[in-house]
């Protein structure tokens, strides 16, 4: 059995770890969540490919979110010459307005720790629809509670968060 290369695994790692907050910045320039999905895939093949390019002391999230654009671009690509996608003005209003890499992991940062913070079963049902994603039908069954109020459940539930995420932000914008 032939060993993983430590400079490999390290970018692999490194991926996992922002692997949200890299989603949430491939969502804000493809909101196609299918397309989103592969592009994140691709990604993660490319940034093991190029493992050893990255350098150790550097921003592994902006050197993710650059591959990643890259990833989109391609795609977009594709799409013009299939005639599948949005137009050029779509696209370049989509990435004039895409915040910074930054506020994506600073944003997952908040949510993380507002999710933290809710009821043990908010939480758990939280993590079985955004983290596992199932659907509320499999997490009405898992629980044994009726669809619909695992619906009100997540839907009370993403209102706390936004709340929470509201308030941290103006916090911060205060301090």
């Amino acid at each position: 059995m032939n060993a993983i290369d430590p400079q490999i695994l390290h970018v692999q790692q490194q991926f996992v770890a922002h692997q949200s907050s890299l989603k949430a910045f491939v969502l804000a320039l493809e909101p196609r969540i299918a397309e989103a999905d592969d592009v994140l895939q691709e990604t993660f093949l490319t940034v093991t490919k190029k493992a050893m390019e990255f350098e150790q002391n550097s921003n592994f999230f902006a050197w993710a979110c650059a591959i990643a654009r890259f990833k989109l671009m391609e795609r977009r690509r594709r799409d013009r010459r299939e005639g599948v996608g949005l137009s050029d003005e779509s696209l370049s209003a989509l990435e004039a307005a895409a915040p910074a890499p930054e506020f994506f992991q600073e944003r997952t940062r908040l949510l993380t720790a507002c999710i933290d913070g809710l009821a043990p079963r908010a939480k758990e049902m939280v993590q079985l629809r955004y983290k596992q994603e199932h659907g509320v039908q499999e997490i009405a069954r898992r629980l044994g509670w009726k669809v619909n109020a695992v619906s009100v459940a997540l839907s009370r539930a993403r209102q706390t968060l936004r709340e929470c995420v509201r308030q941290q932000i103006q916090t911060r914008e205060v301090t």
